[in-house]
């Protein structure tokens, strides 16, 4: 009998198993003519269902019947109690059950086990309780409220629902008595709080007042203080009040809850006309608690100085707070200049100077440690408005010399310097018509840490006074400190330009183009063949493009000497209008045109054979001859051009990645006319070697 199982009695496994029919393999997949919606298949499913087989209902005549069925039931119940008897939902059935067939005894024997089993569930004993209350067995119910309470003291539960029926049944003294032996126990505040609301139900005050004190004892926070203050205060008992709230405070002065106690202290006193007092708590409980966790009793303040104070007084708690706000944060971080600017921005706007300047001094006696510049580019930023602040504010001028100077002197400029400090100075002077003490100040700008700012500046200040001299030494010195520097060079060429000296200027583009090293060389050419150009210098421009083509063959540059050359012959037009025929203006220019196409053909056959890489600059010089000969009109000739133009080719490169090729990349490549020549040479010199190889194997 190995296919036997004491559950299926005589049959054997392989009498009970479902055989389920193969399924068939579907042949056709084509959709049905009539299709069936899934409503309707749950429509239909429902229709066949058969209807739930219940068991009858049995209807018991005699006693007999009844004990029968009473002992079965009790025998399924106790069957089922020896398999799960951890089970707290079977027992609770059990017992209900024996309590629906008024077998009180048996029901308390079914809890009893059942409690036995888990005491530990709150749950049995509220259900237990449940029914003896419910059969009005009060006795009982007290017995079982007592064990429950005993046993499980921290559950509040079983103890608020012990108080609510010794309270229905009017057994107030019985109430008082579960509650003492609650608080015995120390629960949290909501026991306490019950409690007190139980009294109050029936006016006891003293006791109330009893129950608070022990209620602070046991749980000394500042919450249950208040809400002992605010118990008297509702009572109209003002002096009892405010002597729980003087207790208080010499307990929790000095606790992390203190703003809390101080802000409700201080609304008591408010409420009781007691302005004076309550501004004292106040300022007291902002002299002793830390200003990081004061914001709701600043806040508090405030408004209580906007209801009851004068203006001075509300200002100067609008001004105290933020003043205590930043004297916190400049304490913890000395360093930290936007603090710093903060609190200065404030003592302005009040607008005492002594406060002002005295803040000024204490932020700019914190030196930055390091002499690195980024440690000091906010901190110079103090200095600056401290001047500006003594200029024009202050109206102070011996002072604001006196900050600059002292200024000047911090400042490690053998390090790193600011321009802006030495040149604020200098304007600042200038203001005060003291032009030799500009000049001392800049001079010596020049001579500790020269900057490009200094220069600029100390150039336009004597152009504008039209110290021709002084200008030109400072641009020698500009240039001797800096001689890479393009832009210098151009606008001292400038400079001679606008006086007419024509000669100097040149002489200052020769030097400059002459210089080892140049920031942006092609600027100070620009400059150089624009002077010239301007003059009239054509071969002169001429040259300067040839000796900038020995340097460099950039596209831009052949263009450019390409434009020029094209453009030659308007200003030579404009120039020979009124005196030369017309025949002899136009072979000028053709002449001009022609040295254009010179030029192009130059720049071509250089990009052919010198850099034969770079395509895509060749297409484009071609571009620009093509738009040229277009422009040109009658005397351009767009066939030259065009045999030369290339074709663009759209192709395919890998992208080379560091762990190899990452895909491919679309580009345009061009293809010139000799380049196609050059292939076809390629194709048919292979047909005619292979022709060669074959004719041989032939004769073989």
């Amino acid at each position: 009998m190995a296919d036997s199982d004491r559950t299926l009695g005589y049959l054997t496994r392989r009498d009970t198993e479902v055989k389920l029919p193969r399924p068939t393999r579907v042949k056709n997949k084509t959709p049905a003519p009539i299709q069936i919606t899934a409503e309707q298949i749950l429509r239909e499913a429902r229709e066949r269902q058969e209807a739930e087989i219940r068991p009858p209902k049995q209807k018991i005549t005699d006693h007999t019947e009844l004990g029968d069925y009473r002992l079965r039931k009790r025998k399924e119940f106790e069957d089922l109690i020896r398999r799960v008897r951890w089970n707290v939902s079977v027992w609770v059935k059990y017992a209900q059950w024996e309590e629906s067939q008024k077998d009180f005894n048996r029901a308390r024997s079914v809890w009893e086990r059942a409690l036995e089993v888990d005491y530990r569930n709150h749950t049995l004993w509220l259900k237990y309780v449940d029914m003896e209350m419910k059969n009005k067995f009060i006795n009982h119910a007290r017995n079982v409220w007592d064990r429950a309470v005993s046993l499980l003291p921290r559950v509040d539960q079983l103890w608020y629902k012990y108080i609510h029926m010794e309270e229905k049944l009017g057994n107030v003294a019985g109430a008082r008595q579960v509650f003492e032996r609650w608080m015995s126990w120390m629960p949290d505040q909501q026991g306490w709080l019950s409690y007190i609301k139980f009294e109050l139900r029936y006016n006891e005050v003293e006791r109330e007042r009893g129950i608070y004190e022990r209620f602070v004892q046991c749980h000394p926070k500042v919450s249950a203080w208040i809400k002992y203050a605010k118990f008297e205060m509702k009572n109209g008992e003002v002096a009892r009040a405010r002597h729980v709230y003087e207790r208080a405070v010499e307990k929790f002065a000095d606790d992390d809850e203190a703003e809390m106690l101080f802000v409700a202290f201080a609304e008591f006193e408010e409420r009781c006309k007691e302005s004076e007092r309550a501004r004292c708590i106040y300022k007291f409980a902002l002299d002793h608690i830390p200003k990081g966790r004061a914001e709701d009793l600043y806040r508090k303040f405030v408004a209580f100085e906007k209801q009851y104070g004068d203006r001075e007084g509300i200002e100067d708690a609008i001004v105290g707070k933020r003043r205590f706000q930043y004297e916190d944060e400049v304490r913890k971080n000395p360093s930290n200049y936007d603090s710093w600017f903060d609190y200065i921005r404030l003592e302005e706007s009040v607008g005492n100077k002594g406060r002002v300047r005295e803040v000024y001094e204490r932020a700019i006696a914190n030196v930055p440690p390091a002499e690195e510049k980024r440690y000091w580019q906010r901190y110079i930023y103090l200095w600056i408005n401290y001047a500006l602040y003594e200029e024009l504010d202050a109206e102070d001028m011996e002072r604001t010399r006196d900050v600059y100077r002292e200024c000047l002197k911090l400042i490690p400029h053998q390090k790193f310097s600011f321009a802006k400090i030495w040149l604020l100075a200098s304007q600042f002077e200038i203001r005060q018509m003291n032009l030799t003490g500009a000049r001392q100040i800049l001079g010596n700008a020049i001579g500790k840490a020269p900057k490009d700012k200094i220069f600029k500046k100390y150039i336009e200040i004597e152009l504008q006074l039209g110290n021709i001299d002084r200008c030109r030494k400072l641009y020698e010195k500009y240039l001797e400190w800096s001689p890479e520097n393009c832009y210098a060079w151009s606008k001292y060429a400038e400079l001679e330009i606008s006086l007419g000296e024509t000669d100097r200027a040149r002489a200052i583009f020769e030097l400059a183009i002459a210089q080892p090293a140049l920031d942006m060389p092609e600027l100070l050419w620009k400059a150089y063949i624009d002077f010239e150009i301007s003059e009239g210098e054509f071969q002169r421009t001429r040259e300067l493009y040839e000796r900038l083509l020995d340097r460099t063959k950039h596209l831009k540059v052949w263009i450019s000497y390409a434009k020029f050359e094209a453009t030659a012959a308007d200003a030579l037009n404009s120039d020979l209008l009124e005196d030369q025929l017309q025949s002899h203006l136009l072979e000028q220019k053709r002449e001009c045109i022609q040295y254009a196409r010179r030029v192009f053909e130059r720049a071509i056959n250089y990009f052919r054979t010198s850099a034969p890489e770079l395509k895509e600059e060749r297409a484009m010089l071609l571009e620009e001859w093509l738009n040229m000969e277009s422009s040109f009109g009658e005397l351009g000739d767009v066939g030259i051009v065009q045999p030369k133009l290339p074709k663009k080719l759209k192709k395919r490169r890998p992208i080379l990645a560091e762990d190899g090729p990452a895909g491919y990349e679309e580009y345009i490549d061009y293809l010139f006319p000799e380049e196609t020549q050059s292939t076809n040479f390629k194709i048919l010199e292979a047909a005619y070697k292979w022709k060669k190889q074959k004719l041989a194997t032939d004769d073989d």
